[in-house]
């Protein structure tokens, strides 16, 4: 499980001597970020209906309606 490789088992950060910590803990991030830890966390946090799902998706989708038809327009009003 090298520093390039994409897996969805663990992943190691090789630090050598004199490796700066502050350096490999953004390295580390980075890792994460990339491979997606923090999103999925997020996702599994709470569980959402699928009736709620979908509300909140026809909401977001009106949201965006809305907002390309102002801008359209060329008024911006309060959503």
């Amino acid at each position: 499980m090298g520093e390039g490789k994409k897996s969805s088992d663990n992943f190691k950060i090789k630090v050598g001597d004199g490796f700066p910590v502050e350096k490999a803990l953004r390295k580390f991030k980075r890792m994460c970020d990339s491979y997606g830890i923090v999103k999925n966390y997020r996702e599994r946090e709470a569980y959402d209906k699928p009736s709620i799902k979908a509300k909140e998706k026809r909401e977001n989708a009106e949201k965006r309606r809305r907002k390309t038809q102002s801008k359209a327009r060329g008024t911006r009003s309060k959503i």
